[in-house]
This record gives structure tokens, sequence and C-alpha cells, in this order.
């Protein structure tokens, strides 16, 4: 994997980039995820958290890594499938990861669903700790029933829990847009079945899954929206906050990002789907170097982006999750500091779901 910030990043290097980028936003988010921003800034200066070198206890990743490395370990177990020439449901290849992932927050999986057989990412004890799952995610696996999106688990819940783990969905190449959106807003359904929960899941891994094509941010942000835009069933508070979003990031400058309060008051505080995917593709846009008249180098946009979505009243570690995914797959891994991945949870077990991902996609 290249880290030439001026290289063209490679399908390894986007995969690796966005899940472990996913990672460190959702690990610094973490740390500040349940303080106002009031108590955010008395702990760590006017400026809010920007660095773990500030975390004297360091910091851990929550259930959104948790269940984003469960959601690549359920389509790498769909494409081995296929891959042996055996078709496989994709969703229900995910379901049986999530109810696997269930058993590690110590939730009973009810009897009457499968027993799924154990595989490599259900060994790695880091992932078996509880770190605030959403309760959406937990009595909707609990119910022992496969949600579909005619028939879903919660149908009124619209909870963040499936924006923040569908970003490998996106990362799977090959396949079309229009596929890449269903297999994303399908897996929501699983756990969330309201549609906005299930839109915006779907809205963010066409984002990704844009920006492993190719596509410049501004063009990922643009065929998202246009995607939520062009659908007359679309949840009219994901239109909404996405155009908000997008109008708001192309108003930013050096100077003019979003305070904390001004982005909770425009944007929502990511405590659901659609707030959260707005959040974190504002903090990405806004900060980007076009919008502040010059070139950076792709640490500090990762840096500053992720100052941006994590330092609100709000779920923050969810949008900071979100805003690492989407630059790892833009810059792959060019853009996350060093300083940053040393101070990382077990980064060999997201390198080795990365991995795992890269080989069942790259033959």
């Amino acid at each position: 994997m290249s880290n030439d910030p001026g290289a063209v990043p490679s399908p390894e290097s986007r995969i690796h980039g966005c899940l472990l980028g996913g990672a460190l936003g959702d690990s610094l988010g973490y740390a500040v995820e349940f303080d106002q921003i009031d108590e955010i800034r008395r702990r760590f200066g006017a400026a809010g958290l920007r660095d773990f070198s500030v975390l004297d206890g360091g910091t851990h990743f929550s259930d959104d890594t948790q269940m984003t490395l469960y959601t690549v370990d359920g389509i790498v177990e769909a494409l081995e499938w296929a891959n042996s020439g055996v078709g496989a449901d994709a969703n229900a290849c995910v379901w049986l990861a999530y109810l696997r992932w269930l058993d590690t927050q110590g939730v009973p999986v009810p009897e009457a669903a499968p027993r799924p057989q154990p595989r490599w990412i259900d060994g790695q004890q880091v992932l078996r700790h509880r770190r605030a799952p959403g309760n959406a995610c937990l009595s909707g696996l609990a119910t022992g029933e496969m949600g579909t999106a005619a028939r879903p688990v919660n149908p009124d819940s619209k909870g963040c829990g499936t924006v923040m783990r569908s970003a490998p969905f996106g990362l799977v190449p090959h396949i079309p847009a229009d596929s890449v959106y269903k297999l994303s807003s399908d897996a929501a359904s699983l756990t969330h079945g309201h549609p906005s929960a299930r839109q915006s899941a779907g809205a963010f891994s066409l984002l990704i899954h844009a920006l492993v094509q190719g596509s410049s941010l501004a063009g990922a942000a643009q065929a998202a929206l246009a995607r939520v835009l062009g659908d007359d069933d679309a949840a009219p508070e994901l239109r909404e906050r996405l155009e908000a979003a997008v109008r708001l990031a192309g108003e930013a400058g050096a100077a003019s990002v979003l305070s904390p309060e001004d982005l909770v008051r425009e944007l929502g505080e990511g405590w659901v789907a659609e707030e959260a995917l707005a959040v974190g593709l504002y903090a990405v846009l806004a900060t980007a170097p076009q919008a502040n008249g010059g070139d950076a180098d792709p640490a500090d946009h990762f840096r500053a982006a992720i100052a941006v979505a994590i330092n609100h009243s709000g779920d923050s570690d969810s949008t900071g999750s979100i805003a690492g995914n989407i630059l790892g797959a833009y810059y792959g891994t060019a853009c996350l500091p060093t300083d940053w991945l040393a101070a990382l949870e077990a980064p060999e077990v997201i390198r080795g779901m990365a991995g795992q991902l890269v080989a069942v996609t790259s033959g």
C-alpha cells in the first residue's frame, strides 16, 4: 500500500484506510460520546478534543467499529461462497454475522435463530467488550427474526446504528451502485425499520462506493444526494439533512466552519441515522482543502475533519466514525496520522478483517 499522498490509492489502500479511519474517528469520538460541548471544552480546552495524546487513560473503539467489522465478515463469507461457485444470500450472511456479534455482547441468541459456525473474528477477545451498543441493534437481533425491507424489525426505529456499520458495502468492487444501495439498506432492515434508517445506510454506502470508484469528495456527496432526491419514497428528513450538509459545507471556509452549537442546530446531534450521516459528511466537506483555499496534507485534512465531527453535543463516536470511513475510502491509508494509529486499540484485528476483504475481492 502506497503512503504517497499524491498517488492514486489502490483498492487495498482504500479498504484499509476506510476501516482504520473509521476506527480512529470512532475511538476519539467515543471518549466524549455522552458529553455536552461545554463539558468537552472544560476537559480539553476551547478547541475541544483534537488528539489521542491528551487522553491519559487511552481510549477504545466502540460498537460502531465492532459492527463494522462484523459487517465485513458477513460480506466476506458471502463472497467466499460466491468465489467457490456457490450462491449465498448476502443479507443472510450479514445477519448471521450480527448474531455472532450479539453473542459477544452477552445477549443470548434466541432458540429459534440459527446457530452460526464461528469464524476468525469471533476469537478476537477485544471485540467481546460491551461498548455502549445501540438498543435497536440489540433488540432487533434478539428477536431471532431476520428482518427484511418488507418485514423489518423495530419498524419505527431510525437510530444511527444502521449508518455507522455500513461503509463496507461500498468497498466491494465490480458491483453496480444500485446493488450497493440495496445491499446496505436491506442489511439495515435487520435491526431498524424506519425508512430514514434504511435509506441513510444506503446513501452512505453509495457515497463510499463512489469514492472507491475514483470520485472526488464533492462528486461522491452529490451522487449520494442525487440518489436520495431522485427517490420519490425518500424520507423527507434525510433529504433535508443531506441537502443542508452539502449546502453548508459549500459555504465553509477557513474561518467559517460551523461552531459545535451551530452544527447541532443545523444538522442535529447524530443520534438518528440521517443526522449522523449529515454531520460526518459536513465535517469532511467543510474541512476539505478546496473549501479552505489551498492544498493540504491528507493527514491534516483527516485531523481537521475528525475534530469537527466529534466536538459537539451528540453521538460523537458515530459521527467521527462516518467521517473517518469517508476520508479513508478517499485518500486510502495516506490520510491516517501515524501517531493516531499508534494509539489505536487492536489495529491488527482491523487490518486482519481488511485483509480478508481484500483477499476475496482481488481475484
